[in-house]
């Protein structure tokens, strides 16, 4: 569009302003900043100045054009924050190079909603997501035929001083859409050109009303800790470990990107959703240390700020993953300085700058995550099909975890009992004792046999006892590699369990609490078969159920027949 002159003006004490219509009215007034300088310059040429414009032949020269791109406004005259934002397609600088606006060219789909992050903060006037006066569509100055969603400029320095050494980030947080972001590292002179994604994503159509009820998907370990993710007894170190509930893997990706949408009130890691982005930096640490550090602290070094999210230690750590804020990241030998903690550490070497992944969890396949660095969830929520990188980056993919529920129960009343099936019968002798049991205060079990995986990580055992009977046993824990249970201190002094006695598993060993019962484990590759065995002989009694079930690939339930008794 061409500048209109009724648009604008240029007052006696040399500022040039802009007092058309409005953003999204009929008649606004957007120009490039080559029109800008033509308008200058045929005004500059006239013998005598008109109307609302002091400018003719007289006057010192207003502008000068080093590039169509690139024009100096100079000898004082000046455009304002507000006139900016009716001007694009190149930089205006002015006051001999202490102000500088640059161009920025949004290569996205049409209605892009773009986000600004400049200095740690996003700019709050977002003019450029105003809507076009000519299509209604978001966007000022777009090029839907060249596939520009916006046109405009952003102020970058001030005061002789570039602002966040004229950094920016751009980002798209829409609900509903696939989130994305491109970081301009020093803006350039002339259009800085941002390509961004903004499609519908597929996995997120959930309304964000029903998310923001989901509060019991939590963050339960922030911080550096360490989760078993592949079963291999083996911690992989994450910084965070999220428990998704009893939701979805899918809903748990929507509830994520709830989290860090456009406009959140939510607090990661002491950093607004909004803002958050995960781990951008790995810092190596050296001596000197001083003092400890606070869990996600900020912390700051000569030429930047972060907000640290792990560190292996408080007191000694030799690593430490930040999201960069403002700056750059810290340089060797740099000191690192926590700003609730005060304590301090030196960086070594080059920070290890880490992909990062939008939303910050990873991606959804809609049945599966594929995460995102050092982003750690509950090893009993992941299952085989998903992937997490733990902080040194290496893929840990989780077991089959399955889960075998018995429904149909009366809480308080049905006793139900689950163990391997033997030809319809509970198999006995599925364990053998590798050592008698006859101390006072036995918590080691030792078997003959291999303990499956199949088994939950605790539950129960039976024991076959001097006097015939088969005492029932929590453990807590067993360990593959030495065949050992470990069970609550158990008595056996006065009624053994003898070298090589006959002992079972019962994974589900209760008295009803709820209406069912289950239990979960890791599929061994081959189907389990289960004998399961319900009764209640109490106020409403039924006759004892008994069936058989089986383990598979994707679990597997047994419902009680509930016949009278009474």
């Amino acid at each position: 569009m061409a500048l209109s002159a009724s648009s604008w003006e240029i007052q006696n004490d040399k500022d040039i302003r802009y007092i058309g219509t409005a953003h999204g009215t009929a008649g606004v007034n957007y120009v490039t900043v080559l029109e800008l300088h033509r308008w200058l310059q045929d005004l500059a040429d006239d013998a005598s100045s008109t109307g609302d414009d002091y400018m003719d032949i007289t006057r010192d020269t207003p502008s000068d054009k080093s590039f169509d791109t690139i024009i100096n406004l100079v000898n004082s005259f000046n455009i304002d924050d507000t006139t900016a934002e009716y001007i694009y397609g190149g930089s205006i600088i002015q006051a001999g190079g202490d102000v500088i606006y640059d161009g920025v060219q949004v290569v996205a789909n049409s209605a892009c909603h773009v986000e600004i992050v400049q200095n740690g903060a996003i700019i709050a006037n977002d003019f450029w997501n105003n809507d076009h006066a000519a299509t209604g569509i978001k966007g000022i100055n777009p090029d839907s035929a060249n596939g520009i969603s916006a046109r405009f400029m952003v102020k970058v320095r001030t005061a002789a001083a570039d602002i966040d050494g004229r950094k920016l980030l751009f980002q798209t947080r829409e609900w509903g859409k696939t989130y994305s972001e491109f970081k301009v590292n020093g803006t350039g002179r002339g259009v800085n050109v941002v390509p961004l994604t903004y499609a519908d994503d597929l996995n997120n159509t959930t309304a964000s009303g029903t998310v923001a009820t989901w509060t019991t998907i939590t963050n339960v370990t922030a911080g550096y800790n360490g989760i078993d993710v592949n079963n291999d007894a083996a911690d992989e170190y994450y910084y965070s470990e999220w428990n998704k509930d009893t939701y979805s893997i899918n809903q748990f990706y929507e509830r994520m990107k709830y989290l860090t949408r456009r406009g959140s009130a939510e607090t990661l890691y002491g950093i607004n959703g909004e803002l958050f982005r995960g781990i951008t930096h790995e810092v190596q640490l050296t001596t000197p240390r001083t003092g400890t550090f606070s869990a996600n602290e900020a912390v700051s070094w000569t030429g930047g700020t972060g907000r640290m999210l792990a560190i292996d230690s408080t007191t000694a750590g030799t690593k430490m993953w930040i999201q960069l804020m403002t700056g750059v990241a810290p340089s060797a030998s740099l000191t690192i300085t926590g700003g609730t903690s005060s304590a301090t550490a030196t960086n070594t070497g080059t920070p290890t700058e880490r992909a990062l992944s939008f939303p910050f969890c990873g991606v959804s396949t809609g049945s599966a995550i594929i995460g995102a660095y050092g982003f750690g969830i509950e090893a009993l929520a992941l299952s085989a099909s998903d992937k997490v990188f733990d902080l040194t980056n290496t893929q840990r993919q989780a077991p089959n975890y399955v889960t075998f529920t018995v429904g149909g129960l009366v809480s308080g009343e049905d006793y139900v009992l689950v163990a391997p099936n033997d030809g319809g019968a509970i198999d006995l002798d599925f364990f053998t004792l590798n050592g008698a049991l006859s101390g006072a205060a036995v918590t080691s079990v030792v078997v003959n046999e291999a303990i499956p995986t199949w088994l939950p990580a605790t539950g129960t055992i039976r024991i076959a006892r001097a006097n015939g009977a088969y005492t029932r046993h929590p453990y807590s824990a067993y360990n593959t590699g030495t065949k050992t249970f470990t069970i609550t201190s158990h008595d056996f002094s006065s009624n053994n369990a003898a070298n090589g006695a006959n002992c079972y598993p019962t994974p589900i060993d209760v008295l009803a609490s709820a209406s069912t019962a289950a239990f979960t484990g890791i599929y061994p590759g081959s189907d389990v078969s289960l004998y399961i065995r319900v009764r209640d002989g109490g106020v409403t009694p039924i006759k004892t159920f008994e069936s058989t079930g089986s383990l598979g690939s994707g679990g597997g339930s047994a419902t009680a027949v509930r016949t009278s008794d009474a």
